[in-house]
């Protein structure tokens, strides 16, 4: 039997009295396709923190692929290929795209290297940062300086960095956060395209990103799982419409309308 790709199991946090999360169980497949919504305030955040060990839970365990990592912190995670991106861009503005990737792929390789001068001497660094610029749709931009692309492109540059360290579990923070409307549908095709053997799990607000995006949906209340289960599924349900229509106090949120 196959271990799952990330699991976590009972997981409690609490800051003081506040309890953030609460005996929540998660299980992600091997190539798993999932997204996990919630009203603000849900814990969403606080769980990605979790499970990329940012932060330590108060109780329970976490595990990727069948080895528990409740005690590692984030560099040991990443290179069991536990990967996160972030809400708030970490690029370096004034490097250019290709710049930020090599970078991060030297880093991945344990390379050390005086930037350009080196990087002309590994040139097999090069090549596999401009496969991944290649991959999401980046090699127009690959000498402009990230603080001139559109603000849809820099979150692609976050996510190429992400498989410069080559995950087998990809953990996307709110990936269209701030994202204009016009670009998503970029942003969507450059998730597709990633390696199916990649389990992603998604968190998002963006109802029609969900739809699009995910196998399987988890819906975060409270800390605690609601529901999980095929997308159409979840937004049809009442007690998942109860929770966020009682969040807004009217009808705003439409899961049916795709808004969010």
């Amino acid at each position: 039997m196959t271990a799952p790709a990330l699991e976590a199991r009972g997981l409690c946090k609490r800051f003081g009295a506040l309890v953030v999360t609460e005996g929540l169980d998660l299980n992600l497949a091997p190539g798993a396709r999932h997204a996990l919504i919630g009203p603000n305030g849900a814990g969403k955040t606080t769980l990605v923190n979790l499970l990329s060990g940012v932060l330590r839970p108060d109780a329970g365990t976490i595990w990727v692929f069948g080895q528990e990592v409740t005690s590692e912190g984030p560099a040991c995670r990443t290179k069991r290929g536990l990967v996160r991106t972030f809400q708030v861009s970490s690029l370096f503005p004034h490097l250019t795209v290709l710049e930020n990737i090599f970078l991060a792929v030297s880093e991945h390789a344990e390379t050390s290297f005086d930037l350009w001068r080196s990087a002309g001497r590994q040139r097999h660094l090069l090549e596999r940062s401009e496969t991944i610029l290649a991959r999401l749709r980046l090699l127009n931009d690959i000498e402009r300086p990230v603080s001139e692309i559109a603000y849809g492109q820099q979150r692609l540059v976050e996510i190429a960095i992400a498989l410069a360290l080559e995950p087998k579990v990809l953990l996307l923070d709110e990936p269209a956060a701030g994202v204009p409307g016009s670009e998503t549908d970029l942003l969507l095709e450059a998730v597709a395209s990633l390696p199916s053997d990649i389990a992603i799990l998604m968190i998002e607000h963006d109802m029609q990103m969900v739809r699009r995006f995910a196998q399987s949906v988890s819906v975060l209340v409270h800390g605690r799982i609601l529901m999980t289960g095929p997308p159409t599924d979840v937004m049809a349900s009442p007690e998942v419409r109860s929770v966020y229509l009682g969040e807004t106090g009217h009808t705003r949120f439409a899961l049916d309308r795709g808004h969010a």
